[in-house]
């Protein structure tokens, strides 16, 4: 049998708790279906280098500081441990309805209510909140002759540690910050190249609020007009820390332009010149995992999704779905700030509408 809620949320990340949060203090009947294991969303899967010093960007959620949960001077600790203790914890104290592991396969229209089809079977709703952020969906540009490479390709989610590349010569191709940090952890053991297909911009100056809140009008205002929302680090640049410094110092940081076309034993650029590759590394980011909702056809023409209401988290043309993590909420903070707007909108707006009848 369907079980029914007013709220379905998708994904038990920073925004999906966030709005979980909300919801419960607003009274809300909700369920939270989550498809990892355990808790800490894509956390639990980002590669070991990565502690609590080098990650960019790690907030606290609404109600508990992180550092009452994880000790604040242990910065050396794993983000893939740290993070995920303190969304575990999260759960439990504010006793949130999170169920997993709950693989949702689509959403769709049935008889005037959202059908939340799962591997657990279907959930009905009346408003939706999806936050299944983008560490599903990996994106890789397409190369020419990319399939007769006899190395190895992987993308950024597949990278574990450096020291498994000893020895052969890694392109990394990417402009944003991950690829940045992995070229200098990887450069330390081997020979690399870094590929990007812009030139990149550096921030030296220590990131800003008003740097912050530009960034983000920039994407807020392409996601209103229903366009893809586009990359929060072309306008932030890259942040210049002490280990890039250094890793600039080494020379490491040379970059090079996008190269044409991938052979068996590496990469070949327009004007003919070459460079043997025994790995490519695809710092190439994301794209929201969104599937799952193409049977409502939120889509429009140029791929986008119009969005509107105060934060931008609401799909113009479905008042009952609400998208955290796409476009300006794709961060921790802002991810903080729409999930506490989404629950407050999505409230009022099933409390102004007539109860679904009864079955």
């Amino acid at each position: 049998m369907d079980r029914a809620h007013d709220v379905v949320v998708i994904g038990a990340g920073q925004a999906g708790l966030s709005a979980a949060f909300h919801l419960r203090r607003l009274g809300s009947d909700f369920v939270v279906l989550d498809h990892d294991l355990g808790p800490g969303g894509a956390w639990q899967h980002r590669w070991p280098s990565l502690t609590l010093s080098t990650v960019n960007g790690l907030h606290d959620l609404p109600g508990l500081p992180f550092a009452d949960v994880i000790e604040a001077s242990d910065d050396q600790v794993l983000a893939s441990d740290a993070v995920p203790r303190y969304y575990a914890e999260y759960e439990k104290r504010f006793e949130l309805p999170v169920e997993r592991p709950v693989d949702v396969r689509c959403v769709c229209e049935r008889d005037g209510s959202l059908a939340i089809e799962t591997d657990h079977g279907t959930f009905t709703a009346r408003g939706l909140v999806n936050a299944t952020g983008t560490w599903e969906r990996p994106f890789v540009p397409h190369v020419r002759g990319a399939e007769l490479f006899a190395g190895r390709q992987l993308h950024t989610r597949d990278y574990r540690t450096a020291d498994e590349f000893a020895g052969q010569h890694v392109v990394v191709v990417g402009g944003g910050i991950s690829a940045v940090q992995l070229l200098d952890e990887i450069s330390r053991v081997t020979s690399t190249t870094w590929v990007t297909r812009r030139e990149p911009v550096w921030r030296e100056e220590t990131f800003t609020p008003e740097l912050g809140r530009r960034a983000v009008a920039i994407v807020e205002d392409r996601v209103r007009r229903g366009l893809p929302p586009g990359s929060v680090v072309s306008v932030t640049g890259l942040p210049v820390t002490p280990a890039l410094r250094a890793a600039r110092e080494r020379g490491v940081m040379e970059r090079h332009p996008m190269f044409s076309e991938i052979t068996a034993e590496g990469i070949r650029w327009p004007d003919g010149s070459v460079r043997h590759a025994d790995v490519i590394l695809w710092c190439t980011g994301f794209r929201s995992a969104l599937d799952h909702l193409a049977p409502l056809r939120l889509r429009g023409p140029g791929g986008g999704i119009t969005m509107d209401a105060r934060l931008a988290t609401r799909v113009a043309s479905d008042p009952r779905i609400h998208l955290l993590g796409y476009g300006p909420s794709a961060s921790t903070v802002g991810a903080n700030r729409a999930g506490r707007a989404a629950a407050q909108e999505l409230v009022r707006l099933l409390e102004q509408a007539s109860p679904p009848p009864k079955r």
